[in-house]
C-alpha cells in the first residue's frame, strides 16, 4: 500500500510539473526575428508547442525558390510578406496565440520600437550581418535572453549541428564575422548561446542568375544591398536549425534541465595523455595508482561530459564557452575526495596551480569557504553517479 501510495504521489508531483511547465509557455512572449527557414520553422514549433504570444518580424517577402525550406508558404503566398504570410497560417493552427506581425527591416532605429515589450525570449534568425550584430548587441545591453541562428546555408549533414556560446562555435564563417563584429563594435566577446554547425560549408556564394535577360539582382531586392548572390541551401538544414532553436527554447521557458554536447576539440590521444598524468599524480601523492579506476575511454566521459573540456574552476561561470581548454596542456584530473578511489564520481579538472592548491585543503575547507563551488561539483559528480548507477 505504501509503495502504491509513493507511485501515486511521484505521479501526481510530475503531473503538477508539467500542468506547470505548460502555464509557463502558455504566457510567454516571444520574438521571431527573420522569417525565413529557419525562422518560419522555429516560429511555427513555438506555436505549436503552446506559447502565448508571438511577434513575427520580417521585411521580406515569400519567394518561389524559398518554398523548399519554408515551413507553412505555399505557392499562394509567393510575394506576400513572409510575416503576414506565417500569421495567416498561424492563426488556422493556433488562434489562440496572440499573434503580432510586422513587415520590418531590424536595425538600430528600430531597437526601442521592437524590443521594449521585454519578451522571455528573442530567437535571432536573421542572415544578414549588419542587422543581426545590431539585434545581439541590443539585447545583451537591454539584458534580454537571446539565442541566436548562425549560418544554415550549403550544409548537409544534421548530425553536426550544435548549441552552444558564440565563442565556441567552429567551421563557420558568419560566427566568425559576428564574433568579429560584437567584440570590434560592442566589447561583447561571447556569453550569446548560438545554433550552429560544425560541418564546412559544402559550397560557395553563386551569383545571381535572372530567369529573363533584361532582370538584375536589383530586381529582387526589397532592401538595397540584399541578395546579389545566393546561398545554396539544403531545404531540410534551416528547418533542423529552426527546431532546435524552438525546442531550446520551450525547454528553457518550461526550466527542463539538460545538458548541451560539449565543443571540445580532443581526440582520444589528449585523453590517454590525461590519464597517463592521473597514473602518475596518483604514484606521487598516494604512492600508488592501484585506486584508480578509470581507463582513457571514461577519462574521456569525466573530460568532456562532465567539465566540458575546462577547469572546474571555470564550471560556474555564466558564459558557456569561456576559458575553453582546447589543450591539455595545463590540465590534469585529480580526486574530488581524498579519501575515495579515483573514480569517475570523484575526479575533477583543474589546471596545475589549481590541482596543487587542491591537494592542500580538505573538503571540509571547501564547503565552508566556497559553498557555491562545493555545492556545483557535487552536483556534477551526483551526475555521473547517476549515469553510471554507482
Amino acid at each position: 500500500m505504501a509503495v502504491l501510495v509513493a507511485k501515486l504521489h511521484r505521479e501526481h508531483v510530475c503531473m503538477i510539473a508539467r500542468i506547470f511547465s505548460l502555464m509557463k509557455l502558455s504566457l510567454s512572449s516571444l520574438q521571431v526575428i527573420g522569417l525565413g527557414g529557419v525562422g518560419s520553422h522555429a516560429a511555427s514549433m513555438l506555436l505549436r508547442s503552446g506559447v502565448g504570444r508571438l511577434l513575427l518580424v520580417d521585411f521580406d517577402q515569400v519567394s518561389l525558390s524559398s518554398l523548399n525550406r519554408h515551413a507553412v508558404a505555399t505557392r499562394e503566398d509567393v510575394g506576400t510578406p513572409k510575416a503576414y504570410c506565417l500569421k495567416k497560417h498561424f492563426s488556422l493552427i493556433y488562434p489562440e496565440c496572440q499573434i503580432e506581425a510586422r513587415v520590418q527591416l531590424y536595425d538600430s532605429s528600430a531597437e526601442d520600437e521592437i524590443l521594449s515589450g521585454q519578451p522571455d525570449f528573442v530567437l535571432d534568425c536573421i542572415d544578414n550581418i549588419d542587422t543581426k550584430v545590431s539585434l545581439l548587441a541590443a539585447c545583451v545591453r537591454r539584458g534580454l535572453r537571446v539565442l541566436s541562428a548562425m549560418g544554415a546555408g550549403a550544409r548537409a549533414d544534421p548530425t553536426r549541428i550544435r548549441v552552444a556560446d558564440l565563442r565556441e562555435s567552429s567551421n563557420d564563417p558568419l560566427s566568425r564575422a559576428v564574433r568579429y563584429r560584437l567584440k570590434k563594435d560592442h566589447g561583447i566577446e561571447g556569453g550569446i548561446p548560438v545554433v550552429f554547425s560544425m560541418e564546412k560549408p559544402k559550397a560557395k556564394l553563386l551569383p545571381f542568375q535572372g530567369s529573363k535577360e533584361e532582370e538584375t539582382p536589383s530586381d529582387y531586392q526589397i532592401v538595397p544591398g540584399f541578395r546579389v548572390r545566393i546561398i545554396p541551401v539544403l531545404g531540410t538544414i534551416p528547418a533542423i536549425f529552426g527546431q532546435v532553436m524552438a525546442s531550446y527554447v520551450v525547454t528553457q521557458l518550461a526550466q527542463l534541465d539538460f545538458q548541451t554536447e560539449p565543443i571540445v576539440n580532443l581526440d582520444l590521444d589528449h585523453y590517454r595523455i590525461l590519464h597517463h598524468r592521473l597514473l602518475e599524480h596518483e604514484e606521487l601523492i598516494y604512492g600508488s595508482a592501484e585506486q584508480v579506476l578509470v581507463d582513457a575511454e571514461e577519462v574521456m566521459y569525466i573530460v568532456k561530459e562532465l567539465w566540458r573540456g575546462r577547469s572546474a574552476r571555470d564550471q560556474n561561470m555564466k558564459d558557456t564557452g569561456w576559458k575553453m581548454w582546447r589543450s591539455v596542456n595545463e590540465l590534469m584530473l585529480v580526486r574530488w575526495d581524498k579519501s575515495k578511489p579515483a573514480g569517475v564520481s570523484n575526479l575533477i579538472l583543474l589546471k596545475f596551480s589549481e590541482a596543487d592548491a587542491h591537494e592542500s585543503t580538505t573538503l571540509d575547507q571547501i564547503k565552508d569557504e566556497e559553498p557555491e563551488f562545493y555545492a556545483m561539483v557535487s552536483r556534477v559528480l551526483k551526475r555521473a553517479e547517476t549515469e553510471f548507477a554507482l
